[in-house]
């Protein structure tokens, strides 16, 4: 099985998993050393407890099978005893075969030292010391040992015949030693698994069924000496064994001070269960790491997931991805939180829109200089923010605080706002100053009249943004809805925020309208005082601007191109003012430094204007009104596309103005005449082009006076 580690690239992930990890095999790695350790105490406890109480059993079996053994022999001595007197040589009737396996011979000594077979042989009879002989004499049945070099040690079991007549003879059997330590084919009478040591008072061995040669430590040899039962740990061919042991009482029976009995057990039997212990634990304890390891991953892939889920669209959100969700499917807080995140970000995304947009919109009202390009930046872009079904600005008089234009945003995007007069009352405009921030109002209660051209259009309910400039309503935005609209306070400030940027760049708007009019009126005034100078150039300023501006339209030049022909047009004489009146009103013909101080007049214009930055563009047209096509123009003698468009036009226009009108040494041509003069003048004076475009303008002119005659007849009538 694959387990998808991706997850774990993270570092809570990693903290989390190697927590978990520590968490499940910590405790169990404790309890099983735990488990381990008392497991093995208490085998150890209770094997020592159960081989001192076995060794208990088996010393009194011991015990119990010598005490038969004696009652034996003295059944057997009776009988012996009460014969004839002559040479015994069998066993006497009445014990049967069990003897045999009891005792591996038994035999008659006299006093004489004549040994008399019995049962078996017993080969090498023990010689019995002093004492030996005294416990036997004094009637008591005597059990001695015998280690024969090389072989194993051989246990007697003596009495005499008859204690009352020791004449008569001892009655001697060697002791079948499986039969004593009860085991072997006869009978087995050991728990499992334990092995038997018999020592005499001496601690010398008497029996053992390990192998080898056994010797116990001294340590455990002098316990053994000093008590009579006890437990202890020993080690024989390598093997560790628990034993236990308990001294046979045989003082007072068979007049020996004791056999201690020994029985042992290995401690790989005592602790086999703990050897499976120590098998399967390995296996338990990977088995619990892989439990650990899928439960673990599992959960942390099912928190985590979420939460990298998450962070990825923190971060897309970071980068005002705010289109993207979080799909998380997990049914718990996780799930919950990802769809809070995703309304988050439909939030934030919605904000961002707005502030973006509320910035453009802004941008563009408060870089507009036209209250016509403010109010459809308004009526196109609001709707982007604020949904609406209809939008209105409502832009109130400047010279009346009750009548106001109402610019609703048409249906079509391409075509112009409909248009249409309001009228408000005091009372309206009260509500609107009781409101500055907005204000709801509803066409079913008899709205306001600046409502009106919204409501016919189908809207019943309106958001109003009243606009003050210097405490005084100079607008109104009206949102228009179908249904009552509902706007949190977030929308409530971003459209505050706008409509105060609106007043603004109205404010603006309307400083650079006046501004405008301070301007132009100023030209107009300057044209006029120029022109004042002599009676008969009255008005020529400001005719030949008029003429010059008709031919411009004519040959298409664009707004700015325009607004230059028509300032340098009220300028463009504006040098006259350094040329004396007597020269210009003289009615005959100027001399030539009357005509060369004429000519000065351009260049004396454009060096008045130099100063001004922001008449650059006009001079061209002051300096070279009077240049000619040819060359052969005055000031500077320029020729061809030399000579600046504007000063071309105005070549035209001024020259036909002159001709036109009347003149100190000359009375005015006719129409026809100044234009058929100024036609032989194209190619050489004048611009082909231009000339072409002043005909345009000629023609109109007169279709248009033929239009108003055919209007007005009666102005005809003699």
């Amino acid at each position: 099985m694959k387990i998808d580690t991706t997850f774990l690239r993270s570092k809570v992930a990693r903290r989390i998993f190697i927590l978990f990890i520590l968490c499940a095999l910590l405790p169990i790695a404790a309890l099983a050393l735990i488990s381990f350790g008392q497991v093995t105490n208490q085998l150890n406890t209770q094997s020592h407890r159960r081989l001192h109480q076995a060794s208990k059993a088996v010393g009194l079996s011991i015990f119990e099978r010598l005490q038969f053994l004696d009652a034996e022999m003295e059944m057997v001595a009776s009988k012996l005893a009460l014969g004839t007197g002559g040479p015994i040589m069998t066993v006497p009737a009445g014990f049967g075969k069990d003897l045999q396996h009891r005792f591996k011979g038994v035999a008659r000594i006299t006093d004489g030292g004549r040994y008399t077979a019995i049962l078996g042989r017993v080969p090498n009879l023990p010689e019995f010391s002093f004492a030996q002989k005294q416990i036997l004499n004094d009637g008591h049945t005597l059990v001695a040992t015998q280690h024969p070099p090389g072989m194993p040690p051989r246990i007697f079991m003596g009495r005499l015949l008859d204690p009352q007549q020791p004449t008569k003879g001892l009655l001697v059997g060697e002791i079948n030693p499986m039969y004593l330590w009860g085991i072997g084919d006869y009978q087995n009478t050991l728990p499992p698994m334990t092995e038997l040591c018999v020592l005499d008072h001496s601690n010398t061995l008497i029996f053992c069924s390990l192998p080898g040669t056994v010797s116990f430590p001294k340590r455990v040899a002098d316990e053994m000496a000093r008590g009579a039962s006890g437990r202890f740990e020993w080690r024989h061919e390598g093997t560790e064994y628990l034993a236990g042991y308990w001294s046979i009482p045989l003082k007072f029976s068979f007049r020996v001070p004791k056999w201690t009995v020994v029985l042992s057990e290995s401690k790989t039997d005592v602790l086999a269960p703990m050897a499976n212990f120590r098998r399967i634990f390995p296996l338990v304890v990977l088995m619990s790491l892989w439990v650990v390891l899928l439960l673990s991953t599992s959960q942390i892939r099912r928190n985590l997931v979420p939460l990298e889920k998450l962070r990825e669209g923190t971060r897309r959100i970071a980068m005002r991805d705010f289109e993207s969700r979080v799909t998380v499917t997990s049914g718990d807080e996780f799930e919950e939180l990802a769809g809070s995140f995703n309304a988050m970000a439909s939030r934030l995304g919605r904000q961002f829109y707005a502030l973006a947009t509320i910035a453009e919109i802004d941008r563009a009202i408060l870089s507009a200089l036209e209250t016509e390009t403010i109010v459809d930046t308004v009526l196109t872009r609001m709707r982007d923010v604020f949904p609406c079904d209809r939008i209105g600005v409502t832009l109130v008089d400047p010279d009346s605080s009750d009548r106001a234009r109402t610019y609703i945003a048409n249906d079509n995007p391409k075509s112009e706002a409909w248009v249409e007069a309001t009228q408000l009352t005091a009372a309206e405009i009260q509500e609107l100053r009781d409101n500055p921030e907005s204000l709801i109002a509803n066409a079913d209660e008899g709205g306001p009249h600046y409502l009106a051209p919204l409501a016919r259009r189908g809207s019943k309910s309106f958001w109003v943004l009243p606009i003050f400039l210097k405490e005084k309503l100079s607008g109104i935005i009206t949102l228009g809805y179908a249904d009552p609209p509902e706007h949190s306070h977030e929308d409530l400030a971003q459209a505050r925020q706008l409509a105060d940027q609106v007043a603004v760049a109205l404010s603006n708007a309307r400083l650079i309208e006046e501004l405008d009019q301070l301007n132009w009126g100023t030209l107009i005034a300057l044209a006029r005082a120029i022109d004042a100078k002599s009676s008969w150039t009255a008005g020529h300023s400001e005719r030949v601007t008029e003429l010059a501006l008709k031919i411009g339209r004519v040959m298409g030049l664009p707004s700015k191109e325009l607004d230059i022909l028509h300032r340098g047009g009220l300028l463009h004489d504006i040098g006259k003012i350094g040329i004396p009146a007597a020269v210009l009103d003289k009615p005959g013909k100027l001399t030539d430094e009357e005509f060369l101080l004429m000519r000065e007049h351009p260049r004396k214009g454009a060096r008045i204007l130099e100063p001004i930055a922001a008449y650059a563009e006009v001079v061209p047209i002051v300096l070279q009104h009077h240049e000619w096509l040819d060359g052969n123009g005055y000031p500077d003698g320029l020729a061809g596309e030399d000579i600046s468009l504007g000063g071309r036009i105005f070549a035209v226009a001024d020259v036909f103005d002159a001709l036109s009108s009347n003149r100190p040494y000359r009375v005015g041509l006719d129409r026809a005449e100044a234009v058929e003069r100024i036609k032989q003048g194209t190619g050489r004076q004048f611009d082909p082009k231009v000339v072409e475009a002043f005909l345009e303008v000629m023609a109109q002119e007169d279709k248009e006076s033929q239009d108003q005659a055919a209007q007005s007849p009666s102005l005809h009538r003699p």
